[in-house]
């Protein structure tokens, strides 16, 4: 039997059943008019109140807490932006606000130069542009119709053109070449004990066709030296091989000197000695017909001997070789 039982009259202490802890009452509920209420009437009302006092601490809290978690991520957003730009992106340098200039263009040709050397680079231009316009014009005047110019500075234009520049129209004949013409030449040598020896005949077209035979490239010197200079030699002389005028005489020049350098080139005993005379001859074959041509002629050689020429001394000396 517990205490309820021994005194039912005796009023719960303060914890009640169960150990919950009743509120006390205040002195005023032993007044009249607590007394003449009834004690049911208030007990809901104050349980309502206590549930909304309750309800609204756990609204306050719940948004406190949100309000500070909301705090955090707008504090973390900015923090999680530049890890996730300096992570994923390259941070590009800040652009001046002036534009760079663009590097000078390089100069190249004359332009490259120092002015001291554009002005010798522009004489030397000079002088040749104006020495190409003398040479064409002397050509022009070689080949062009007897005129005034030609009357009065005819020896002029042929000391510039003849015999390197000389040109001709054979190629447009409408009796092309129809000969082989081969150079040959022999000279009498001084030798070192006095004696003089007289060499056998050199066929220097032959040495010239040999060089340019399989040679894709040709010099001009091989090709047309010594052909052009017996060209020159046989329009400026008789058929007795008299000289015409002064380009007579300046032909035979042309031709001896190419036979002596030649001659100490290639000839063994030229080398050996001095070479006091030299002699030319030209051989001229003809060309044979084709075999189903009915046209005939002759196939031995012709010959033209010039009478020996006396080397003067700075060319026996070598002064050609």
């Amino acid at each position: 039997m517990d205490a309820y039982d021994e005194d039912p009259g005796a009023r719960p202490g303060p914890s009640g059943p169960a150990g919950a802890r009743l509120p006390e009452k205040s002195p005023a509920a032993d007044s009249p008019a607590d007394v003449s209420a009834p004690d049911d009437a208030g007990a809901p009302a104050r349980e309502g109140a206590a549930a909304d006092d309750v309800s609204r601490d756990a609204d306050s809290a719940q948004s406190a807490r949100a309000a500070r978690g909301g705090r955090e991520v707008a504090a973390a957003l900015p923090s999680q932006r530049s890890q996730s730009s300096r992570g994923n992106h390259m941070v590009l340098p800040a652009k001046s606000s002036a534009a760079t200039p663009p590097p000078p263009a390089s100069r190249t040709g004359v332009a490259a130069l120092s002015p001291r050397y554009q002005v010798v680079a522009a004489l030397v231009l000079a002088v040749v542009g104006v020495a190409a316009c003398v040479h064409v014009l002397m050509v022009f005047l070689s080949l062009a119709p007897a005129n005034t110019v030609t009357k009065q500075h005819g020896k002029a234009v042929e000391q510039w053109v003849y015999p390197e520049f000389e040109q001709n129209w054979k190629l447009f004949a409408p009796n092309p070449l129809q000969q082989n013409v081969a150079v040959q030449v022999r000279a009498e040598v001084r030798m070192k004990d006095g004696s003089l020896r007289t060499t056998g005949w050199s066929d220097l077209s032959a040495q010239d066709g040999a060089a340019i035979d399989g040679n894709p490239v040709p010099s001009h010197t091989q090709q047309n030296e010594l052909r052009r200079a017996w060209d020159f030699f046989a329009a400026t002389h008789t058929a007795d091989n008299r000289p015409v005028g002064m380009r007579g005489s300046l032909s035979e020049q042309y031709v001896r000197r190419i036979v002596v350098m030649r001659l100490y080139r290639t000839d063994p005993i030229s080398r050996d000695g001095v070479i006091q005379r030299v002699q030319v001859r030209s051989s001229t074959t003809n060309v044979q017909p084709p075999a189903w041509s009915r046209e005939r002629v002759s196939d031995k050689p012709v010959y033209r001997i010039v009478p020996w020429w006396t080397v003067p001394a700075d060319e026996a000396a070598g002064g050609v070789r």
